[in-house]
Parts: C-alpha cells; structure tokens; sequence
C-alpha cells in the first residue's frame, strides 16, 4: 500500500493531526524522536518542531526542507496499523 498525507496541522508539543490519501487520520506523537540524535536532535527546539509542513509534492512532513519522517511510519503511529513488512528488519522488534 501506498501512504500519502494529505493533511498536516501542528496542534502542540510534539503532537501533528495527519490525513491520509484513504481518508484515515489521527494524531501522532513525535516526542520520541527528539531523542534519536543526528539530525532529530534539532526537535529539541519546540520552535523548530512546531515549524512542521507538509511536501504535498511527496506527501510527507517535513521540518525546514532537510528533514522528513517516511509517511509509512507516520501512518502506523497515528492509525496504529504495523508498518510494512518491507520496513520491517529482521532483529528484534525493531523498525526502518
């Protein structure tokens, strides 16, 4: 399947209301990746964060044009459906 956002608003903290192509939404929570380093290090300003926009070109959110989370993992932690099994790895629980 293909995720595309076709909605995006910034309502607090961490929290994003998306909409997707099929018509689904939800509210995601990004607080997590404040903390995962390298370029997410910058979520560390809320005023940064808070700068989120939506690429309708590529139908992703994206943060001052450098950095962007794959729609697919935007989709799971707002609708709360597993990611595909393509962005699964093979070790542990973990995800792409």
């Amino acid at each position: 399947m293909y995720y595309e956002i076709v909605e995006a608003k910034y309502l607090k903290n961490y929290l994003v209301e998306v909409k997707f192509q099929d018509g689904k939404s939800g509210i995601v929570n990004l607080e997590e990746y404040k903390n995962k380093g390298g370029v997410f290090s910058k979520f560390n300003d809320p005023g940064f964060f808070k700068n989120v926009k939506l690429n309708k070109e590529f139908g992703v959110l994206t943060w001052d044009g450098e950095i962007d989370i794959a729609p697919e993992t935007i989709y799971s932690l707002a609708i709360g459906e597993p990611l595909p099994d393509w962005m699964q790895k093979d070790v542990g629980n973990e995800v792409a």
